[in-house]
């Protein structure tokens, strides 16, 4: 057991699938040299190459369509959007896409995706920077909404997410990344869609 940042929980994660499965790979702005713009990547490039791990244009639209395209050939791609509020240029790709691909193809492809990125208020961003999204996106058939509020929660659900079938819309708390918890260091899945009581009403 370690006490570690929700940051650093979210690399493990990524980090430990990486290693499990060679089909796991991350997109997006900025997640390859630069370590990611909340350095949520840190370190993953040098250790997985450019191939697994790929540094986006800004071009939300395009390289969640990429991602979609690599889902159903059978990769597991993780979209990193800078900003949740970002991804709303890519809705076309994850509502149009992502989500219905499974049910239009009568079960033909499957669409093991995350979408992953911080989301909601943060400090010292434009209003365009600080929506709250989770409801908007958990209105949408085909897609799984997952949002931790740990750092324990979030290494177990991206775990899960990224082995999910389905696509996944995996909001981080932007204000999170530097609270720390408790994380065992031994396999850690939390199944999606069980609702762990934090705390009574």
């Amino acid at each position: 057991m370690a006490i570690i940042s929700y940051r650093e929980a979210l690399n493990r994660a990524m980090r430990e699938e990486m290693i499990r499965d060679p089909n796991v790979f991350i997109m997006g702005e900025e997640v390859g040299h630069y370590n990611g713009a909340y350095k949520v990547t840190q370190g993953l490039l040098q250790d997985f190459s450019e191939r697994r791990v790929i540094d986006a244009p800004i071009a939300e639209m395009g390289f969640a369509g990429i991602g979609v395209g690599a889902a159903m050939v059978g990769l597991r791609p993780i979209i990193e959007f800078m900003t949740f509020n970002f991804s709303l240029v890519a809705i076309d790709q994850i509502i149009n896409n992502a989500a219905k691909i499974y049910q239009m193809s009568a079960g033909q492809f499957w669409i093991p995706i995350v979408f992953r990125g911080p989301s909601g208020p943060a400090v010292q961003v434009g209003s365009q920077h600080s929506q709250a999204l989770e409801s908007y996106y958990a209105h949408v058939p085909g897609l799984k909404v997952v949002m931790p509020s740990t750092a324990l929660d979030a290494k177990g659900l991206l775990k899960s997410a990224i082995r999910d079938e389905n696509p996944v819309v995996f909001m981080e708390g932007e204000t999170l990344y530097n609270t720390t918890w408790e994380v065992p260091d031994e396999e850690l899945l939390i199944p999606i869609g069980l609702a762990d009581l934090k705390r009574e009403g």
